[in-house]
């Protein structure tokens, strides 16, 4: 995978996705330390021409075994969750969790800028208001006058064609995401599962994603003790 993190997408048979070229923009290595004494080095990457002219950026971490698809993880920024630790979604440990195993492998995750499924942080709260009266968190965004999830990956594919990846395990409960990476020209080897973390206040969230999009959490284990 080393050599293949510097290619770049284009329009030939390098690029099997035919999707428009993303470049590298900037690569810098940055030493994490997490709160709870985890640590690791990671390689954060920027881009130049992504489809939705967002500033995403790809978390280059470990190296796959020969042979092996990187693990890769699309990670929908999450402010609450990611930084202020909020119990009310699972965006925070599946975060932690997914750079470690990320390490363990060898992939990428790809932090990408989509608050709220893609609806902004302050209709994210505003969501969250009307989940406080009763409503689902795809419920309220529905009242809203918004679509249930308004993500689109295609900046992910072009992300990680310019990391020379056209293959890849990805690691998620959603199969949404694996359904449009195959539909951008990428191969979604394996489909691995994150952990369950339930809290008291996430149990609902957690349920919702199951009935309404089929997240591949077990609806037994969506309790706390």
């Amino acid at each position: 995978m080393r050599e293949s993190r510097n290619a770049t997408a284009s329009s030939d048979s390098s690029n099997p996705t035919g999707l428009s070229a993303a470049t590298v923009r900037t690569r810098v290595t940055v030493p994490f330390h997490f709160g709870d004494g985890y640590a690791v080095t990671a390689d954060l990457v920027t881009f130049h021409h992504l489809a939705d002219g967002q500033e995403h950026m790809a978390v280059v971490l470990g190296e796959p075994a020969a042979g092996q698809p990187p693990l890769v993880r699309l990670h929908s920024e999450c402010l609450t969750g990611d930084v202020f630790g909020s119990a009310c979604c699972d965006c925070g440990p599946q975060l932690r969790e997914a750079v470690e195993r990320i390490a363990e492998r060898g992939g990428v995750l790809l932090y990408l800028r989509q608050e709220g499924r893609g609806i902004g942080l302050y209709n994210k709260l505003d969501a969250y208001a009307l989940q406080d009266q009763g409503l689902d968190t795809y419920a309220a965004n529905a009242a809203l006058g918004l679509p249930e999830d308004a993500r689109d990956y295609t900046a992910a594919a072009q992300m990680l064609a310019a990391l020379g990846i056209f293959e890849l395990d990805l690691l998620s409960n959603n199969p949404d995401k694996a359904a449009q990476l195959r539909t951008l020209g990428l191969t979604v080897s394996q489909h691995v599962p994150t952990g369950v973390f339930t809290t008291a206040h996430n149990v609902r969230y957690l349920h919702a994603k199951v009935v309404h999009t089929q997240h591949t959490l077990p609806l037994t284990e969506l309790t706390v003790g």
